[in-house]
């Protein structure tokens, strides 16, 4: 799905890798799909590679680079490592190298050297490791691209938007079709789905100065700002409310809901209600259902999960004959417990869990 983004962006040599894709294109591509794309998490500008085999090298790697080329020494600047089987024994070191290498760089071209900002920098230089390959990057895209800032209230476990954007087309929901969250919480699928509906550029919600590549050498500030125009002026207008509905059995998740579309401005386009998921009808004939319910994480929340997945079961099958469901989850007891045989697992990653995306289709009567 990311590398449909990057096509529809303008980006050519893609390449699908574990995590990501790679692609070729101008700056004007770069923009577009930091713009544009509901899955990215980041866009980054690879500036060197090499093989390397110590920390030192690494140093060689960062102090090549030309810094003052792609950035003013006034800037601050962080370094990321990620590793995947590396064989340094500390990432900190690493780290520490790569700062050391450019500011060093800096020092050779200007005489000064960039200060160091962990909490809000201007610049984000990734180092990501290999068993034997290193590779620099510099982040153009700020803070993660799943911000997109339309959520003012927020819950305990909250679904990454890109996750949300992602899951919705993985299911093969499309705008028109009619859509449930009947376990709503802050309203993610929601926001996501009014999104596509209206074909709004997720990047459109944050600030135009935020993203990484205003603070690089060479932004085309005009191009940006016409690339954000057209994109506003692109978006379709719905004069009515649309066929998706949220629920939720808990009052505060209903009124957190409630205020993250008021803030998006779409609260007048989606039918909020507070319902209980095992009482609650369908809203239409057909449609789909995608819910992402808790995973029994702490403490006694297993057991009760237990006893509520039958009563889901009977539910769907009582209440949503003729719809698509699906469900996010790392409980891998789900579909057993649920008592119907999914049609698709899907392996994804919420964060740090590994869950499955499980979809069911639900019948009248009895599956023979």
């Amino acid at each position: 799905m990311l590398a449909e983004d990057i096509l529809a962006a303008g980006g050519s040599e893609i390449k699908q890798v574990p995590g990501g894709a790679e692609f070729v294109g101008s700056m004007e591509t770069c923009y577009r799909v930091n713009l544009e794309s509901r899955i990215a998490t980041r866009v980054l500008w690879r500036v060197a590679s090499t093989d390397y085999r110590n920390e030192e090298d690494i140093y060689r790697l960062a102090l090549g680079v030309n810094w003052s080329a792609l950035f003013e020494v006034n800037r601050s600047i962080r370094v990321y490592v990620t590793a995947t089987r590396s064989p340094l024994r500390s990432l900190e070191f690493a780290t520490l190298r790569v700062k050391d290498a450019v500011c060093d760089r800096f020092r050779q071209e200007d005489g000064q050297r960039p200060n160091v900002n962990t909490q809000n920098p201007d610049v984000r230089i990734h180092l990501f490791l290999t068993a034997e390959q290193a590779t620099l990057y510099v982040d153009t895209s700020g803070e993660p691209l799943w911000q997109r800032g339309m959520k003012l209230a927020k819950v305990v476990a909250p679904l990454k938007e890109n996750l949300a954007a992602g899951i919705l087309r993985l299911v093969g929901w499309r705008p028109g079709m009619p859509l449930l969250d009947p376990m709503c919480g802050s309203g993610t699928f929601l926001l996501e789905a009014v999104g596509m509906t209206l074909d709004d550029a997720p990047g459109l919600t944050r600030d135009e100065g935020e993203f990484g590549f205003t603070r690089l050498h060479g932004h085309d500030a005009t191009l940006w700002r016409s690339l954000r125009r057209t994109a506003a002026e692109r978006r379709a207008l719905a004069d009515a409310s649309l066929p998706i509905f949220g629920s939720d059995i808990s009052d505060d998740a209903m009124a957190r809901a409630q205020q993250n579309l008021a803030y998006a401005g779409i609260d007048d386009l989606v039918t909020l209600e507070r319902a209980d998921m095992l009482l609650r009808t369908a809203p239409a004939g057909a449609g789909v259902l995608v819910a992402n319910p808790p995973y029994g994480e702490r403490i006694g929340e297993a057991d009760e999960l237990a006893a509520f997945y039958p009563k889901l079961g009977d539910a769907l099958k009582r209440n949503f004959a003729g719809w698509d469901c699906w469900f996010l989850s790392a409980d891998t007891r789900l579909p057993k417990l649920v008592g119907l045989k999914p049609k698709r697992k899907i392996p994804l990653f919420n964060g740090p869990l590994e869950c499955r995306l499980y979809g069911f289709d639900i019948v009248a009567g009895q599956h023979r």
